[in-house]
């Protein structure tokens, strides 16, 4: 059974369907809040001020990043957490696999190099060490449970800890600002 009586409510569905379709086309942004955009990404790139990698200590914790997209919060003492920033986590997908850098431990790593991989339902990436300095702990339940990196990549899915070696200057790692720009300047 049809919804329409005659051809004439027939006309008249068609001609305020145009109309309606006519006020609700797309039109392109004009005057997008790109402070708002910006804030997002931001956000989405801040370390979960619930997790151990901040709460470690209960001095000021450094938050810095690389441009291949891994984090490193840096307490007082000297250890660090590293891990994978929201924007990896994204888009890699679906995290089945976390290669941790369980053999490295108690040995030392140099900024840049190769300390483990994260592989997905779409692809793999390697991860890299942000800081030089001596691994001494890995995060065990991404062992059980990879998907903890796409649940909380800026958090409790950090990847592992390093004891930064003396001397280390964080001048090559990026602040939170510098990374929203290189992500806002790779959407471009």
């Amino acid at each position: 059974m049809s919804m329409f009586r005659s051809s004439v409510q027939i006309a008249r569905f068609a001609a305020t369907k145009a109309s309606f379709g006519a006020r609700f086309a797309y039109k392109p942004c004009v005057g997008l809040n790109l402070a708002r955009f910006e804030s997002s990404l931001s956000d989405k790139n801040s370390l979960n001020t619930k997790s151990i990698a901040f709460t470690y200590s209960k001095g000021p914790v450094t938050v810095k990043y690389t441009p291949e997209h891994e984090w490193v919060s840096i307490h007082p003492d000297g250890t660090t957490f590293v891990g994978i920033t929201t924007y990896a986590a994204d888009a890699l997908g679906d995290a089945t696999y976390v290669e941790l850098p369980s053999d490295l431990i108690d040995q030392d790593v140099e900024q840049g190099n190769t300390i483990g991989s994260v592989e997905s339902v779409k692809s793999a990436s390697d991860i890299y060490s942000p800081v030089d300095g001596t691994v001494t702990e890995v995060n065990e339940v991404l062992d059980e449970k990879p998907a903890l990196i796409n649940e909380d990549p800026m958090g409790e899915g950090w990847i592992t800890k390093i004891k930064l070696s003396d001397g280390f200057k964080d001048d090559d790692l990026l602040s939170k600002e510098e990374y929203v720009k290189l992500l806002e300047e790779a959407d471009e």
